[in-house]
């Protein structure tokens, strides 16, 4: 299959084709407009970001095997800092060892911690260099529990019907986990909610002005949210559902104080898994029963729809807890990779979009508005912006400004081009030649575990070449 969906030429066909599809994705053509949007400094909680740009927290799975960073994780938080973006929103770092998503994720503990420091301070220094200060530089640091994706076993918050048929204990022999695979406690959740308090504790102490506790993609914190069929206290109901991120968020601001910010990436719409078609090459859902008590953010009835019932109502749970940052996200990489990174080609092996990617983008805008106008004063910051390539500033700019979203936040595209920052503020366009083409290398990367390390390295070969173009050739080399 070699459809192509990204040919527009222009904003104009970029237009018709969202009025075609009956899509409702606002766009700014005025481009001193959209520099003066994009360029609007934003108040998050006691700091300032200098603009309303932000870099999603991308995890380069390049860290040390005792999780702390290594070259490239240096390299690429530089390349971020000198790129403009005011809103640093540093990746995924696990807070127990057997939390890690895989073998050289970063690792936050006391051991760790001097080196978590050396990175935070390379950046700033790096950001620095080029626009003087870092006073109006904002860095949050996402703390995570990859539960079922956990290495080296998963750790279930719940049984799945669905994915618990797709969640692998050897991936190479084809194993799933058995039906009689236990999920875990009561008591070992009660005590990680310790482990994140402490960990942002070490996060203060290295220099970070907030942490991030990570709700989406199918992590932990995700899966607990949709954990409708767990029994005891951390499942059944919503108040039960929540009461892990709850707990941890009352544990930290009660240790840490007012101060220290505040913030969680949250999947508002989980869908269902799905799987490739093997006729078509396009994705299906795998079969799932009605009603379906399985995730959050979804309609029961009809689990192909989202329902926001829930998460309107965990976001105002977070927000009296004193969160002030919060990062709209969807879907899990692992099951539905086309609802939270809309693409145009799949990584290898994987299925192509069952939707037009320009569905998926509206999905993201469209979710958004509807909480951020719920809650205008929370700071929300957007997603699903990379596939419009060097149209996503027209895009950011125009959510913004028509009170959809307070900032514009870019993942896997800020690793094809990480000064996109600098040139939407100097320029107000982007290079084509630069703009992510969501050809899914990173995430081909991501999912290649034939390395010495356990696991390869991810970034962009396209526009990163002399680094990530030959990771590409060894991973393919050494298929995991």
């Amino acid at each position: 299959m070699t459809k192509r969906y990204f040919h527009y030429q222009s904003l104009e066909q970029l237009e018709q084709e969202i009025r075609q599809l009956n899509l409702q994705i606002p766009l700014e053509s005025n481009l001193e407009r959209l520099q003066a949007y994009l360029g609007r400094p934003v108040k998050i909680g006691p700091f300032t970001a200098g603009n309303s740009m932000a870099i999603h927290p991308m995890e380069g799975c390049d860290g040390t095997p005792i999780g702390q960073p290594d070259e490239l994780v240096f390299r690429r938080y530089e390349r971020f800092a000198r790129g403009g973006a005011k809103l640093l929103w540093f990746e995924a770092t696990a807070v127990v060892p057997e939390g890690r998503a895989n073998p050289r994720q970063l690792l936050i503990n006391d051991f760790n911690a001097k080196s978590l420091e050396a990175l935070l301070h390379r950046t700033r220094l790096a950001h620095q260099e080029v626009y003087g200060t870092t006073s109006d530089l904002v860095e949050v640091l996402q703390l995570t529990h990859s539960g079922r994706y956990s290495t080296p076993l998963p750790l279930l918050g719940q049984r799945h019907p669905v994915l618990d048929k797709v969640t692998f204990l050897d991936r190479k022999k084809g194993v799933t986990i058995p039906q009689d695979y236990p999920i875990l406690s009561d008591g070992y959740l009660e005590q990680l909610e310790d482990r994140f308090v402490e960990a942002a504790r070490l996060a203060r102490e290295i220099g970070f002005k907030g942490v991030d506790i990570k709700l989406t993609h199918g992590y932990l914190g995700n899966e607990l949210l949709g954990a409708k069929t767990r029994p005891g206290r951390y499942g059944g109901c919503l108040e039960n559902r929540s009461r892990f991120v709850t707990n941890v968020l009352a544990k930290i601001r009660g240790t840490l104080g007012p101060e220290f910010l505040l913030a969680s990436r949250l999947g508002v719409f989980d869908s269902v898994p799905y799987m490739l078609d093997t006729a078509t090459q396009i994705g299906k859902p795998r079969a799932f029963p009605i009603p379906y008590p399985f995730g959050f953010g979804v309609n029961e009835k009809n689990p192909l729809e989202p329902d926001l019932n829930e998460p309107r109502q965990v976001i105002a749970m977070l927000r009296r807890l004193g969160v002030t940052l919060i990062n709209i996200s969807m879907g899990n990489p692992y099951a539905n990779p086309h609802i939270g990174r809309p693409f145009e080609k799949p990584d290898e092996g994987n299925y192509f979009p069952p939707e037009h990617p320009l569905i998926g983008v509206d999905r993201h805008f469209r979710l958004c508005a509807e909480l951020q106008k719920a809650f205008p004063d929370l700071v929300m910051v957007g997603t699903g912006y990379s596939w419009l390539q060097h149209f996503q500033l027209h895009a950011g700019a125009a959510n913004i400004r028509d009170g959809r979203v307070t900032m514009m936040g870019i993942g896997r595209g800020a690793l094809a081009y990480p000064n996109f920052a600098r040139d939407a503020l100097t320029k107000g366009t982007l290079d084509t030649s630069h703009t992510c083409k969501t050809l899914t290398f990173c995430t081909y990367l991501m999912r290649q575990k034939g390395h010495p390390l356990g696991q390869f390295p991810t970034g962009c070969p396209p526009f990163d070449k002399e680094v990530y173009g030959p990771l590409v050739k060894q991973a393919r080399t050494h298929k995991s």
